[in-house]
């Protein structure tokens, strides 16, 4: 009976490893940016869906943080479906995400007392089919935490992307720890280009592709989000590389 139930355990053991292995090799979706020299970077030509995303600000000031929070936006606005923002503190500013490109009408807004909170209906909400993409503002994410919402996402297909936010100027140290993230993206603001009459141009983001799984690091001068939460490539910058200085000039900024 024992050598049965040992051979019972090594046969089930082989069939998960073969079903782990399989749904590995199997094509995964992908959002694209619609911008060449991203997209190009990015494994299977965009974002991966069914996967768990990093964005945080250049900086631990509003300014940043806002930014991603509109990077994030657009890149929702794409997505089909309805999209959950976990958030502990009602401070998103809905005309904002609404310019970036997400309508009002899609976004579900989950209040969570902490963190912790925020977390568990991350994922939760992860597991859940049909939907366009869940977000969570947190300002730690610890690798158990991120290896859940990896695999949640994975199971549902579902793309799924933390927002760092950082509420105390020691959390942005938290930034540097590993986590399960498929990639990790930092957003920082530049100034706008000048206009031949008097007004306000396009914003300008700086990007960083900080990391990525199988693809090397990057950075993009970007223009920001359209009504159709779509990126744009400055005239000037569209057949070359961003200058060595962008970051100096959006903390400078």
């Amino acid at each position: 009976m024992e050598n049965r139930a040992r051979t019972i355990a090594i046969e089930e053991l082989r069939e998960r490893i073969q079903h782990l292995e399989s749904g590995a090799l199997r094509p995964r979706e992908t959002l694209p940016f619609g911008i060449e020299p991203i997209d190009r970077r990015l494994p299977g030509g965009g974002l991966a869906m069914g996967s768990l995303h990093e964005v945080a600000g250049g900086g631990n000031g509003a300014l940043d943080g806002a930014t991603a929070a509109l990077f994030v936006a657009g890149i929702a606005a794409r997505t089909k479906g309805k999209v959950f923002w976990c958030v502990t503190q009602r401070d998103l500013f809905m005309p904002g995400i609404v310019q970036a490109g997400l309508c009002n009408n899609r976004v579900v807004m989950v209040e969570c007392r902490d963190e912790k909170g925020v977390l568990d209906c991350f994922e939760e909400a992860l597991r859940c089919r049909g939907i366009g993409a869940v977000i969570g503002e947190v300002a730690r994410l610890p690798m158990t935490a991120s290896r859940r919402l990896q695999l949640a996402a994975e199971a549902s297909g579902v793309l799924g992307i933390a927002v760092r936010r950082w509420r105390r100027p020691g959390d942005v140290s938290d930034f540097g720890h590993p986590t399960a993230a498929v990639t990790r993206w930092r957003i920082s603001v530049l100034p706008s280009h000048p206009l031949p009459v008097p007004g306000v141009g396009r914003a300008r983001w700086y990007l960083e592709l900080l990391r990525c799984r199988a693809a090397e690091s990057a950075d993009y001068v970007v223009e920001a989000c359209d009504a159709k939460g779509r990126l744009g490539l400055p005239a000037e910058l569209a057949n070359r590389s961003p200058s060595s200085d962008a970051w100096a000039t959006s903390s400078a900024g």
